[in-house]
C-alpha cells in the first residue's frame, strides 16, 4: 500500500472553525482516498500570518522547520500533497520534507501575490512563491489562479485544473420547495460578507410579489445583518449557524439561492445549492464565475437586475425547472468526488509510479 502526506497550512482539516476552506481540505482528502493508498494528514501546523506581522512570520518559520526536520525523519510517503499554500500561510513544511525524501510534492491552490512583495508580507509571499517553484503539479481551482501560476511555470512543471467539487459521489436529493423561498447562506462577518449582504438585501428593496428570505449563518455581525433585513420584517427569517443536515433541509426548501458574492474564493455554498437543484443568482465575479452556471450570473453594482432575475425564477415554473435540471447535470458532471479522483491521480499516478 502507498502512502500520502497531506497538509492545508491555512486550516487543518480538523480545525473546529466550520469554513469553505476546511471542508475543501476535507474535500481534497476524501479525492485522494483510494483502496491501495493511505492518506496520512502529517501535521495540523498552521502558518498563518493575518495582519502581517514579519516577526510572527519569522517565528512561524523557525516552526515549520523544527516540524519539517521532525518529518524528515518520520519519513515513509511516497508522494506530498499540499492543500492551499498563499501569502498569508504558505506551506512551510512540504518542499522542504518533499525535496528530503525525494518524493513528489505537489499542491492544490497555490497563488502568486507578486502586489505582496516588499509588504508586510513580503517574506511569506517568497516563500509562497518558492513552493511555486518547487511542485511538480500545481492543481489551480479558478481560472484567475492560472493566470500568474502559468506565466511563472519550471520546466517540466505541469498547470492542471482541479474544479471545486463537493465531498459527494452522487447528488444529493434535489429540491422540493413549496413556496418563494430565497435562501442565503453565510457567515456573518466584517468586511466583504458584510458588503454581500448588503447588496442582498438592496436587491430586496427592488422585488415585487410573494417571496420569504431564509438566512443561514452567524457571526460578530449579525445584529448589522439583522438591520439591513429589518425592514421586511416577518418575510424574513433568521436560522442561525446550521449542521450538514440542517443545511440539507434548507436547500431543500428553497426556490433560489442569493449569494453576490464579494471577494469569494468560489464559495462553496453555490456548489452545495446547484447540487440540490437550486438555481444560484450571484454577481459575476472571479472565482465565482467558475462554479456558477452562465445564467445565474449578473452584473456587479446593479441590485435591480438581481431583483429581476428573483423574481423570474420565482414565478415562471417553466424557467425555474430549467435552471434547476442544468445546475444539477452541472454539478454531477464537474464538481462531484468522481471527476475530482479522476483529474488528481490522473495527474499523480505517473509521478507514483516513476513513470516518464
Amino acid at each position: 500500500m502507498g502512502r500520502i502526506a497531506f497538509y492545508a497550512p491555512l486550516k487543518s482539516p480538523n480545525h473546529p472553525v466550520a469554513s469553505g476552506e476546511r471542508t475543501m481540505a476535507r474535500n481534497v482528502m476524501a479525492a485522494l482516498a483510494r483502496p491501495d493508498w493511505s492518506i496520512d494528514l502529517v501535521s495540523e501546523f498552521r502558518s498563518f500570518d493575518k495582519h502581517g506581522d514579519p516577526a510572527l512570520q519569522a517565528r512561524l518559520i523557525d516552526q515549520g522547520a523544527r516540524i519539517a526536520e521532525e518529518l524528515v525523519d518520520q519519513g515513509g510517503w511516497d508522494a506530498w500533497v499540499t492543500y492551499h499554500s498563499y501569502y498569508k500561510a504558505p506551506d512551510l513544511l512540504g518542499p522542504v520534507v518533499a525535496r528530503a525524501l525525494g518524493i513528489p510534492y505537489v499542491v492544490a491552490e497555490a497563488t502568486r501575490a507578486s502586489k505582496r512583495r516588499g509588504g508586510p508580507w513580503d517574506v511569506f509571499e517568497q516563500k509562497a512563491e518558492q513552493v511555486c517553484d518547487a511542485t511538480e503539479v500545481l492543481f489551480y481551482l479558478t481560472s484567475r489562479d492560472s493566470v500568474s501560476l502559468g506565466d511563472h511555470l519550471k520546466g517540466g512543471q505541469q498547470l492542471v485544473h482541479l474544479a471545486p467539487f463537493l465531498g459527494l459521489e452522487a447528488l444529493p436529493e434535489a429540491a422540493t420547495p413549496r413556496k418563494p423561498v430565497i435562501l442565503i447562506v453565510a457567515m456573518m462577518r466584517a468586511g466583504d460578507k458584510l458588503r454581500s449582504y448588503k447588496i442582498a438585501a438592496e436587491a430586496m428593496r427592488h422585488l415585487e410579489g410573494d417571496w420569504a428570505v431564509e438566512i443561514a449563518g452567524d457571526g460578530p455581525v449579525r445584529a448589522d445583518v439583522e438591520a439591513l433585513f429589518g425592514p421586511f420584517g416577518p418575510r424574513v427569517q433568521f436560522l442561525g449557524a446550521l449542521d450538514a443536515a440542517e443545511m440539507g433541509a434548507a436547500y431543500r426548501r428553497a426556490s433560489v439561492l442569493l449569494w453576490p458574492g464579494v471577494n469569494e474564493a468560489f464559495g462553496m455554498v453555490y456548489l452545495e445549492a446547484q447540487a440540490h437543484g437550486v438555481p444560484v443568482v450571484a454577481e459575476n465575479r472571479p472565482g465565482v464565475c467558475d462554479v456558477v452556471a452562465e445564467a445565474g450570473l449578473l452584473a456587479q453594482g446593479a441590485p435591480i437586475g438581481l431583483a429581476q432575475e428573483l423574481h423570474r425564477l420565482l414565478n415562471n415554473g417553466a424557467y425555474h425547472s430549467k435552471r434547476a435540471d442544468a445546475a444539477r447535470e452541472r454539478v454531477e458532471k464537474y464538481h462531484l468526488l468522481g471527476a475530482a479522483r479522476s483529474t488528481l491521480w490522473h495527474a499523480l499516478t505517473p509521478l507514483v509510479r516513476g513513470d516518464t
